[in-house]
């Protein structure tokens, strides 16, 4: 099959050479190859100002990323047989990983597929696609899926915010099979239901996974808060890993019903509590009722989702954890996650030590956290890198 050129401005390969996967609307030699011949999705040849190929890319005519390299050798289109390699190479890093069939399967362009995620909760898989070149092989996506992993079920869940700026519609459909409304996973021992259908993003964050493990020898014999706690990811893994009290806060009843769930699944029930409301206003209640915990945890939604929003995002970065630093005892661990791709883990550690010295606090940072190895970083593209996570003992100064 032949493909169409896109031919990129003098100079303008070096980062391609270099690792990166994007193209820029700027460096395309529009004069060459005019963007407005493309449609939205096709797949061409990018080559160098001198026709040198470079690699396959689909297309996004209308953004500033408008292409995307999916891969170096020419001779392979974005098909299922592709697909159902990258697969392949992605499960055997994840087998290698993990004993259970829980993790993120395909995480963008680190696994070579950008603008495509795969959640795996064993048998049932969660697809998420935000860019139109994957859009267009959705269906040679499932055959993949199906020919390497024979799954109970595959749902589309493409509903995020990603897709409208790509001009895609938003749905969650049925793929492959009957996708329950509800669907089982292990992470580090401790057993959960996530709301695959109607929860946030795929049901479940496998991302903070290592994070959520270093809580246990934090947390044994001790009181926990935890703040945005979606189903309990960190919560009742809390309580699980030997808590004494664990009180989740979320704004989303269906959210916290999933906690009391969880934690029934798990057997400590009658640790947890949960509140539902504004985490912030909570947390003022909380501090006029002079509550107070041995650890608190602040996992909240990227207060960051936009460059322009950088300056307002760290500033409530900072209300938050000083608002949680409050409710710590004397001697306290704070918990402070971001996932914020925008916020650099320098400045969340300035808005840390910035509250604290506000509260006249001392603050050490005992561990840094990362995203989970089933979101690798592709060193060449930063943005694939966007969780943070410290550990914070609070004493007095």
């Amino acid at each position: 099959m032949s493909l169409p050129s896109l031919r990129l401005k003098a100079n303008a390969e070096r980062r391609i050479r270099a690792g990166h996967l994007w193209v820029f609307s700027n460096e395309v030699d529009t004069a060459q190859t005019p963007l407005t011949a493309f449609e939205a999705g096709q797949q061409a040849q990018l080559e160098t100002s001198s026709g040198k190929p470079l690699g396959l890319v689909c297309i996004s005519p209308n953004n500033l990323i408008c292409a995307r390299l999916f891969g170096r050798d020419t001779g392979h289109l974005l098909d299922k047989s592709l697909l159902v390699h990258r697969f392949k190479v992605a499960l055997s890093l994840r087998e290698r990983l993990f004993d259970k069939p829980f993790y993120r399967l395909v995480y963008g362009e680190s696994d070579l597929l950008p603008g495509l995620v795969v959640d795996r909760f064993g048998d049932y898989f969660v697809v998420q696609i935000a860019n139109p070149g994957m859009e267009r092989v959705r269906d040679a996506i499932v055959e993949a899926l199906v020919q390497v992993f024979k799954p109970q079920a595959v749902l589309f869940k493409n509903d995020s915010g990603a897709r409208k700026l790509e001009g895609l519609d938003s749905y969650v459909e049925d793929a492959y099979g009957v996708m329950p409304e509800t669907v089982a996973l292990e992470e580090n021992g401790v057993r959960f239901e996530a709301p695959v259908r109607e929860g946030q993003k795929t049901g479940w964050f496998y991302d903070h996974r290592a994070n959520r493990a270093r809580l246990a020898p934090y947390v044994a014999g001790k009181r926990v808060l935890d703040l945005y706690s979606y189903i309990g990811g960190w919560g009742v893994q809390a309580a699980a890993f030997g808590a004494s009290e664990v009180m989740c806060v979320d704004s989303s009843a269906p959210a916290l019903d999933c906690v009391e769930a969880n934690a029934e699944l798990n057997g400590v029930a009658e640790k947890m509590a949960v509140v539902e409301g504004d985490v912030m206003a909570a947390l003022r209640e909380l501090k006029g009722a002079n509550e107070r915990f041995d650890l608190v945890i602040a996992d909240p939604p990227a207060f960051i989702k936009k460059r322009k929003d950088i300056r307002n995002g760290e500033a409530a970065y900072r209300r938050l954890n000083e608002q949680a630093m409050r409710l710590l005892n004397k001697d306290g661990i704070l918990v402070s996650a971001s996932c914020s791709m925008h916020l650099e883990e320098d400045r969340l550690r300035d808005a840390l030590l910035g509250a604290s010295r506000h509260l006249d606090r001392n603050l050490i940072i005992t561990e840094r956290g990362f995203q989970g190895a089933d979101h690798p970083l592709h060193p060449a593209i930063p943005e694939t890198g966007y969780i943070k996570a410290l550990f914070c003992r609070v004493t007095p100064a």
